[in-house]
C-alpha cells in the first residue's frame, strides 16, 4: 500500500545560504531565515558566533551530522546551511502597538507544540479569514513554515503577521503587560467557548493533540476554554478546534 505520510521536499538551491560566514552576515543584516543547520564538526569560534546571532534573531539552530548537510546537494557548505524563509517574522510588541494604534482590540493565536505543517497551514488560513492579528510561535518545537505549510494555508501565512519568539512564557508576560487576556484551550476547561469573552484584547493558546498545552503555559493563562461537544469522544483535530473557536470570536466581534 502506498504511504501518504507528509514528506518534506528537498529545499530548492535558491532557498539556501551556504557557509558559516555568509550565514552570519545574513543574520546580522536581518535577513529572514527559517532555521540554521550546523555540523557538529564546525569550529567552536564560528559555532559560538552563529548561535549568538541566531538567538538574537530568534532563528532556530540545529546541530546535525555532516550527512544531513550533504543531503541538500547544494555544494560546499563548509559545515553550515541556512534555509531562507518566505515569511517575514514580526516582533510581538510592534504588532501589539500597531493593532492598538489602529484602534482595535488585539486578537492573537499562540501555537504550542504543533508540528504537523498541514495543521499549521489550515489554522493560519482560518486565522486570516477570522481577523486574527498575529500568530505567535516558538523558535523551537513547531513545524517549519516552509513550502508545505504555506501551500496548505493557501498563502495566508504570507499575509498574516507571524511572531516567532524565544519563549512562549515570555510572550504571555508581554501580552499581560499590554492588557491582553490569555485563554488556554482544554478538553476540561473552566469556561465554555460560548461564555468566554473574545471581544476584549485576547490571545488563544492551542496545544498539540497528543500532549496538549505545556503545563507552565496553562498556569500562565488567565483561564481555560472548552468546546462543548455531544457524544463520547476524546478530542477534535486541532485545526478544526481552531476554526470553531475563531469563528465564535469573530461572531462576538461582529
Amino acid at each position: 500500500m502506498k504511504s501518504f505520510r507528509n514528506k518534506q521536499a528537498r529545499p530548492k538551491k535558491n532557498k539556501l545560504i551556504l557557509g558559516p560566514r555568509t550565514i552570519l552576515q545574513a543574520l546580522e543584516q536581518g535577513e529572514s531565515l527559517d532555521r540554521v543547520y550546523i555540523s557538529a564538526t564546525l569550529s567552536s569560534n564560528l559555532l559560538v558566533q552563529l548561535k549568538k546571532a541566531a538567538a538574537l534573531a530568534t532563528v532556530p539552530v540545529q546541530v546535525v551530522p555532516a550527512v544531513k548537510l550533504d543531503s541538500f546537494n547544494a555544494g560546499d557548505h563548509e559545515g553550515c546551511v541556512a534555509l531562507k524563509s518566505r515569511i517575514t517574522y514580526q516582533t510581538l510588541q510592534e504588532v501589539i502597538d500597531w493593532v492598538v494604534g489602529a484602534g482595535r482590540a488585539p486578537l492573537f493565536l499562540m501555537l504550542d507544540g504543533i508540528t504537523d505543517v498541514r495543521n499549521i497551514g489550515g489554522i493560519a488560513r482560518t486565522a486570516y479569514c477570522t481577523g486574527v492579528d498575529a500568530i505567535i510561535i516558538p523558535d523551537k518545537g513547531v513545524g517549519a513554515l516552509q513550502e508545505d505549510a504555506i501551500l496548505t494555508s493557501a498563502g495566508a501565512l504570507e499575509k498574516i503577521a507571524v511572531c516567532r519568539v524565544d519563549s512562549l512564557l515570555k510572550a504571555i508576560d508581554t501580552l499581560h503587560l499590554n492588557g491582553v487576556q490569555v485563554y488556554a484551550t482544554q478538553m476540561k476547561g473552566d469556561v465554555s467557548l460560548h461564555e468566554a469573552n473574545f471581544e476584549i484584547p485576547c490571545c488563544i493558546i492551542l496545544g498539540s493533540e497528543d500532549k496538549g498545552i505545556y503545563p507552565a503555559l496553562l498556569k500562565g493563562a488567565d483561564s481555560s476554554v472548552f468546546i462543548p461537544m455531544q457524544g463520547d469522544f476524546d478530542s477534535l483535530n486541532v485545526s478544526v478546534s481552531a476554526g470553531i473557536i475563531l469563528y465564535e470570536a469573530m461572531k462576538q466581534r461582529m
